[in-house]
């Protein structure tokens, strides 16, 4: 199993390419099983969960060509789903990765009929997947639960519908907006979440002939059509890389331009370094960020959008430990989402954990130790560490960041870092 050793205490300068948004292009992707006609995606990440989706979509007889990096850099990928060959999306898939219960909505609404195993994915919570369900009956669909597999029904099509969410889900948000293109009538779903994911999935289904209003906002309409066609959608940059590699830099001491990065839509990551002592400012080609003297701790909860989100915790936990002061983190998304703290405690880190909350006080420095990755955002606040501490530090498990950070060693090193993978 692979590992990323790391020789802390270089300061980051230079510029890193923002790649597409994983958690805009898994969604976009299942969108394919929509149309009988292409859709085209341009600046796609090449990740491990790109192939994992992939491997699914082909499995339900989605044609998928891939091909290098269009203009702006990012990869084209060209989805063809003339014929569904199959509605069943089987366990040894599905398992890897949650966002696979994204085929559910579009395999319904298209053919009628779903069987989808229960997710996997980061142990980071039980994330159930209710919400999924419960719109979806909402829509006329009948769900059965059997075997570990969800089996949705709608033979006669799905119809609209009215569906509040008890509480935010991007996920439900997105297999509903899927599901609700091609229901017959009007759907209204009532507190959708509203990142910029979900935008971004709204904007390519219109572009593929859906009647979509209210995008952005916490209630969306959506006037169902016969059938949506073709189109070709640029993938929105990717947020959490954007606010990794800032954290990064200010842990560092460094400047970073970060290119193709948008600042409206990390502005709660921004506002929060900029508390803490970092200057973000937009360019022509992106952000640059660079710290202004010292840091200082701040407080943050992890919110829905537009809050701090859940999946930059990790990372701001790692630059707190290097601040001045103390801060509370406040994690009020997924229970379990502080298995990093131990982690980061074996390199000096000082902080304790009570109920949803963990209060960090800063330390002069970290020291570089061996340290196991586990889960995705986890795995590269370790990675920020890392970069901030004086020594060597081993990464165990190094299959999570690979989910979702494309070519991270390579963007590292051309900005100074002193890092490298250790093959198994």
């Amino acid at each position: 199993m692979d590992q990323i050793r790391i020789r802390g205490g270089r300061p980051l300068e230079g510029s890193i390419r923002i790649s597409g948004a994983k958690n805009a292009a898994l969604p976009l992707m299942t969108a394919s099983l929509l149309t009988g006609e292409t859709l085209t995606l341009t600046n796609l990440p090449f990740l491990a969960d790109i192939t994992t989706l992939v491997q699914l979509l082909m499995q339900h007889g989605v044609h998928v060509a891939m091909r290098g990096e269009g203009a702006g850099g990012g990869h084209v990928m060209e989805l063809s789903a003339a014929a569904i060959t199959s509605t069943e999306a089987p366990y040894d898939l599905v398992r890897k990765m949650r966002a696979s219960v994204l085929v559910l909505g579009p395999l319904v609404a298209r053919c009628g009929e779903a069987r989808v195993s229960l997710p996997g994915g980061c142990a980071i919570g039980t994330r159930p997947v209710d919400l999924h369900l419960k719109g979806l009956e909402a829509l006329g669909a009948g769900i059965e639960l059997a075997g570990g597999y969800i089996h949705a029904k709608a033979p006669k099509g799905l119809s609209g519908g009215h569906y509040v969410f008890p509480f935010v889900s991007v996920g439900a948000t997105e297999n509903l907006l899927m599901a609700a293109s091609l229901a017959k009538g009007e759907t209204t779903l009532v507190n959708a979440a509203r990142e910029p994911e979900v935008v971004d999935l709204a904007n390519c289904l219109v572009a593929m002939g859906a009647k979509i209003e209210g995008i952005g906002t916490d209630t969306i309409t959506v006037q169902g059509v016969d059938a949506l066609g073709a189109a070709e959608h640029r993938v929105v940059p990717d947020r959490i890389e954007t606010g990794t590699f800032a954290m990064a830099a200010a842990a560092t001491g460094g400047a970073l331009e970060l290119v193709g990065a948008r600042l409206d839509i990390v502005a709660s990551v921004a506002e929060a370094l900029d508390a803490a002592g970092v200057d973000i400012a937009e360019t022509k080609n992106g952000i640059r960020v660079s710290r202004r003297n010292g840091l200082r701790g701040v407080d943050v909860m992890t919110e829905p959008y537009p809050g701090f989100p859940t999946d930059m915790q990790a990372q701001v936990m790692a630059l707190m430990s290097v601040a001045e002061g103390a801060s509370m983190i406040t994690e009020t998304i997924f229970e379990n989402r502080f298995m990093h703290v131990p982690e980061l405690a074996r390199m000096g880190a000082n902080i304790n954990v009570h109920n949803a909350s963990a209060m960090v006080r800063g330390v002069a420095r970290l020291t570089g130790a061996p340290v196991m990755a586990t889960d995705l955002r986890a795995s590269v606040s370790l990675v920020i560490a890392g970069l901030a501490a004086e020594g060597e530090t081993v990464i165990n498990r190094v299959y999570h960041i690979d989910r979702g950070y494309e070519r991270i060693e390579e963007k590292l090193k051309g900005c100074g870092a002193e890092i490298e993978r250790i093959g198994s």
